[in-house]
Order: structure tokens, then C-alpha cells, then sequence
């Protein structure tokens, strides 16, 4: 998990061993052995290197991509929750990981938007109005 990780996360922001040992301040050795699962860094050097990366330090340590449709790690706050399948008559499940992350639950009001370029978003009605109304307060 770490291990693999770590080496797709590297590649992907087109970075050496080097590279990441210099901005936290070990060997490239050190980068070496994480990479080859010999060993493990602190955890302070685990949370610079999440940061480096711009993912969360649990996603840098446990994601696991057989789990999330083979998708490497996202980026912090960005999520993967799986697919869901739309009913006949439009509706959807949103998936328990998703619904204990939002504290979404049932008989919650959700805000459904749409943006023909982008796609559809869901928000819990009680955020999207407060939102609303603090914008209509500086508009008028």
C-alpha cells in the first residue's frame, strides 16, 4: 500500500528519488528503501510527504486502488465513493461512505446541481441556503 503509493504518486508529479528526499530532507537511499518496502519513515516524515503530494496522510498510507476502481490516489478532499446505478424512475443510492462523510441521512433535503459542461452536483439543502443567503446579503 505505502510503498506502491508513494511510487505512483512520485511518478505522477514527474518527480526523482532525489527530488522528493531533497524537499524533506533524507537520502535518496531513504526515498530507495520506502519505495522497495524495507522500511517505513516517521510519521513526520509520512505527513510531509502527503503534503508534498497533496493528498491525505490516510489515503498516502492505506488507499487502496483494486477498491476504488483501480484510480490512483485523489487528491486531498477529492473523493472516489464508487458507481451507483440510476432506478427507472431517476433515483440513486448514494453510497454509505459518501453519506457518513457529508453526515447525510435520511430525510436530509438535498440541493440537486446541474452544469451542462461540468455534470451534477448534490448539496445538502441547509449549506446551499445558508450559502445563498449570505451571497444575497452582500448583493443587495
Amino acid at each position: 500500500m505505502f510503498k506502491d503509493n508513494l511510487v505512483q504518486l512520485r511518478k505522477i508529479s514527474q518527480m526523482t528519488q532525489e527530488d522528493v528526499a531533497e524537499k524533506i530532507g533524507v537520502t535518496r537511499q531513504s526515498v530507495a528503501k520506502w519505495e522497495a518496502g524495507e522500511s517505513i519513515p516517521d510519521l513526520d516524515k509520512c505527513k510531509q510527504l502527503a503534503d508534498i503530494f497533496g493528498v491525505s496522510l490516510d489515503d498516502l498510507a492505506n488507499y487502496e486502488p483494486e477498491e476504488n476502481m483501480g484510480f490512483n490516489v485523489p487528491p486531498k478532499g477529492k473523493h472516489l465513493f464508487g458507481l451507483v446505478t440510476v432506478g427507472d424512475k431517476g433515483q440513486i443510492v448514494i453510497p454509505a461512505k459518501a453519506r457518513k462523510l457529508f453526515d447525510i441521512s435520511s430525510g436530509d433535503q438535498l440541493v440537486v446541481l446541474g452544469d451542462e459542461g461540468q455534470g451534477i452536483a448534490i448539496v445538502k439543502a441547509e449549506s446551499f441556503l445558508s450559502l445563498a443567503g449570505m451571497i444575497a446579503k452582500f448583493i443587495i
